[in-house]
């Protein structure tokens, strides 16, 4: 796959082709995508976000008028794309003129997301989950009527549940799987309307969802997967060496130290201050280099935001316990694992991973390729290929 083809701002670019990527799910529309990308001007945050909210709003308002007419079909793809292109304007918006616009655009996102779900042609039920003394927002997806698997989708540090919907929701639930999209602690509802940041142990997130979904009539409570993207690569299985109900679980990719993908570039001394901690002297180091590195600068504060914390040394500093070095071995469940040629953020550690798996019995690397044109990070431009590859072998692992 050809490198920064829209784009020379790697996140702009990655950006696009996962746009691009998601129009095989109705996500998004091929030529909306190259239409947009064509009226932006690289690394600039402001044009990033006002010509996606430009479509976006096109498509809503479209959607709207459909809707009015009766045209439900046509209404619920463009709210779906609406919503989809808002969280892609989202992205950035942190780095814009009026980063307060961000909670906004999020409701504006999710209730897109919410007029698609309630026009969709199969039954998709809003839930609530309760963990610790609050509750988790979700969508349940029903595969069909009667007893089933369930598909417990995990998103990674910046996605959207839109976004999920072309990470294998689709494609699970056309075989006949339920599925469970939810926004976890950092994610979505849970982050900007509760206030609730990452966690590293994310079997205190995954374990009241089974509580909540093995007494469900509907599921086969023998049947539960587990699976994640992005980040979820390390959630997922550091939440099922902890949790041993689930029957499998798949990750793209695998993260076994989710810190490296910040600190594998940082110069030896910049690691050497915060290892003496010298926090402050650290951040202000940053901040004056990230003037010299603009597309860091666009991105800082977004990834920040779900760690509640604008001090990278603090979030470095609690990422030394994103570590799954001493807990893989516990896991149990059947494990799927992606590895993409060309991954970005955490090179290799896919193969690491698997090799910790000592506990587990059926275990597979799954490698996607250039040629394939299913290289990067969680393949942006292949997610057909992707699932079809990791449902099939659910297939085959929960029909034993």
């Amino acid at each position: 796959m050809a490198e920064q083809r829209f784009f020379e701002t790697m996140g702009f670019e990655f950006a696009t082709l996962m746009a691009l990527g998601a129009a095989p799910y109705g996500l998004a529309e091929a030529g909306e995508v190259i239409s947009t990308a064509s009226r932006i001007t690289d690394a600039d945050a402001d044009s990033w976000f006002d010509e996606w909210m430009a479509t976006a709003e096109r498509c809503v308002a479209q959607a709207g008028e459909c809707e009015a007419a009766g045209h439900l079909v046509s209404a619920r793809w463009l709210y779906l794309r609406g919503s989809f292109y808002m969280g892609a304007a989202f992205f950035y918006v942190l780095a814009t003129r009026d980063p307060s616009r961000e909670l906004g655009t999020w409701h504006r996102h999710r209730e897109a997301f919410n007029r698609a779900m309630a026009l969709w042609p199969t039954p998709v039920e809003q839930v609530e989950i309760p963990y610790a003394d609050t509750a988790l927002q979700g969508y349940f997806l029903s595969g069909g009527e009667g007893r089933r698997p369930l598909l417990i989708a995990t998103n990674g540090s910046d996605g959207t549940v839109t976004d999920m919907l072309g990470a294998g929701v689709l494609d699970a639930v056309e075989r006949g799987y339920h599925v469970l999209v939810y926004d976890g602690p950092g994610q979505g509802q849970a982050l900007y309307e509760q206030g609730l940041p990452f966690r590293h142990d994310w079997e205190a997130v995954v374990t009241p969802i089974v509580d909540w979904a093995a007494p469900r009539a509907d599921v086969d409570e023998g049947r539960i997967a587990l699976c994640g993207w992005s980040q979820a690569g390390y959630w997922v299985p550091r939440a099922a060496a902890f949790e041993h109900r689930l029957a499998a679980i798949m990750v793209d990719p695998g993260v076994v130290r989710v810190a490296d993908s910040w600190t594998r570039h940082m110069p030896p001394p910049m690691m050497q201050m915060l290892d003496a901690g010298q926090t402050e002297e650290f951040d202000a180091y940053m901040a004056e280099g990230m003037k010299q590195m603009p597309a860091i600068a666009l991105e800082a504060a977004k990834r920040l935001e779900p760690y509640r914390t604008d001090s990278l040394a603090q979030v470095l500093i609690e990422l030394r316990a994103w570590d799954l070095t001493d807990v893989a071995g516990q896991v149990t469940a059947p494990t799927w694992i992606a590895a993409p040629e060309d991954e970005q953020f955490w090179p290799g550690q896919s193969q690491q991973l698997l090799d910790l798996l000592t506990g587990v019995d059926r275990k597979v690397l799954v490698p996607f390729t250039a040629v394939e044109g299913a290289n990067w990070h969680c393949e942006p431009m292949a997610p057909r290929v992707r699932a079809q590859r990791m449902l099939d072998w659910l297939d085959e692992v929960l029909g034993d």
